[in-house]
């Protein structure tokens, strides 16, 4: 009854567009949807960043088959791309394919995914019954399957340390940023001279304190504060030279560097639980310590937004909001971005016949995603939807490892689960970074990897 309606796609992203290649690829039908008016629009929000995986992590390989038929000449591997030009050299490119453009609608906002007349307690027929995905802007779109790969970027973490907004904290957003904003670049003005403090533990964190360091020494006055909830910043500093991708090992060398020689002050064990605000300074309490700063950036993560999908049946794990499946297999208590074992549909299955979450929101709350594995999900999906049950549970997954996961635990640290990611990158144009050797390096995040 379904099988002539397309598979609808949400969020035109790195693995959203991957797995339109892929059912492309497959003859499937589908639809894209997304939210900007371009394809790639959370990347393009920091697209100043350069990732710490080079291009050989970053493209899908149905997307590259694709761009490749089509004339496309593929980056060197070897080269560390930033957002932007991850998102200019070839997330663009690919969307603009004949066999991709006619079939991604840009501005499309999702407001709910059901089923046609059905709510989430009605069970006769519901196999067989087309999803109803509803827009804002009140069209309603009909499919056989979705695969929401819509992200996370949109929905921060916040900074009190009890999940819940600190005291204060709404009341002082008006000093408050989100992660990764261009210090260096266009935002520029409202750091140098200041006092800023970074909160969380992940790279999105370490490549904004870089960023800040770097102005420090070229604008007299610039002041960096760093604040965490583990009692060690052993996690954030990495694996050093043991990691296979040597940018993100060189992130959290040159981070440590920059705390043992003043130029960023760090505050360990910090919880937020009050946030008070004068004219121009914003002060930060855990209990009984605080500290007054000009900025604050939170770096402190994502979490997916399951709201649109609230008349679907879905089995989330009570801890991170990813699947059951999934949930053991990306524990960041166990788990960082190159120990995740490979996993593919069966792992992304829901109650919910047809509906998959992947990408980087599948994680849930885990911040140990990387592209490489939503790519892998995108492939065993669009292969699932087809029919090739074979093709779909051949999952192979590569992963470069960082050099710190449980199995080397760091004494008197405590996990940074909640904190931050793998996934985070480095300044764009940092000399120590480009300089690092013959094999530059990435990894949606902080956004993605």
């Amino acid at each position: 009854m379904t099988s002539d309606l397309p598979v609808v796609v949400i969020g035109a992203g790195p693995v959203g567009l991957a797995a339109a290649a892929h059912l492309a690829e497959r003859g499937l039908p589908f639809l894209v949807l997304e939210s900007g008016d371009h394809p790639a629009t959370a990347v393009r929000a920091w697209g100043h960043v350069r990732l710490f995986s080079p291009w050989r992590f970053t493209i899908d390989p149905a997307a590259a088959r694709l761009l490749e038929h089509a004339g496309w000449v593929r980056p060197d591997d070897d080269i560390l791309p930033t957002g932007a030009q991850l998102a200019a050299d070839y997330l663009q490119p690919l969307a603009d394919l004949p066999e991709l453009k006619p079939h991604v609608r840009y501005r499309a906002r999702v407001a709910a995914v059901t089923r046609l007349g059905l709510d989430r307690v009605r069970s006769l027929g519901r196999d067989n019954t087309p999803y109803l995905i509803r827009l804002t802007d009140g069209d309603d779109i009909l499919a056989q399957a979705v695969i929401d790969a819509s992200g996370t970027w949109g929905t921060p973490n916040v900074l009190g340390a009890s999940g819940i907004p600190a005291h204060g904290e709404t009341a002082a957003a008006g000093f408050i940023e989100s992660a990764l904003p261009d210090v260096l670049g266009r935002d520029r003005e409202r750091f140098a001279g200041k006092h800023t403090l970074v909160v969380g533990a992940g790279h999105s964190a370490a490549t904004t304190l870089l960023a800040l360091a770097e102005l420090a020494g070229q604008h007299p006055g610039t002041t960096v504060s760093w604040a965490i909830r583990p009692t060690s910043p052993a996690r954030t500093y990495g694996g050093a030279a043991a990691d296979a991708l040597p940018a993100r090992g060189a992130l959290g060398s040159r981070l440590r560097e920059h705390v043992d020689n003043g130029t960023i002050t760090l505050l360990t064990g910090f919880s937020i639980d009050r946030l008070t605000t004068d004219a121009n300074t914003v002060t930060l309490a855990d209990g009984d310590r605080s500290i007054t700063v000009d900025r604050i950036v939170s770096a402190t993560g994502f979490r997916p937004d399951h709201t649109i999908t609230g008349e679907l049946r879905l089995d989330l794990d009570p801890i991170l909001g990813s699947t059951r499946a999934l949930a053991p297999l990306i524990d960041p208590n166990e788990h960082s971005c190159g120990t995740v074992p490979p996993h593919g549909v069966d792992e992304l299955t829901h109650p919910e016949p047809g509906y998959y979450a992947i990408g980087v929101k599948s994680y849930g709350r885990a911040p140990t995603f990387l592209l490489a594995t939503g790519y892998e999900q995108a492939r065993s999906v669009a292969a699932a939807l087809a029919g090739d049950w074979d093709a779909a549970r051949d999952v192979q997954l590569d992963l470069p490892e960082t050099g710190v996961c449980n199995s080397n635990p760091v004494e008197g640290d405590d996990i940074i689960a909640a904190e931050g990611g793998c996934c985070g990158s480095a300044p764009a144009a940092p000399v120590q970074l480009i300089a690092l050797g013959d094999r530059p390096a990435d990894g949606q995040a902080g956004p993605c990897c």
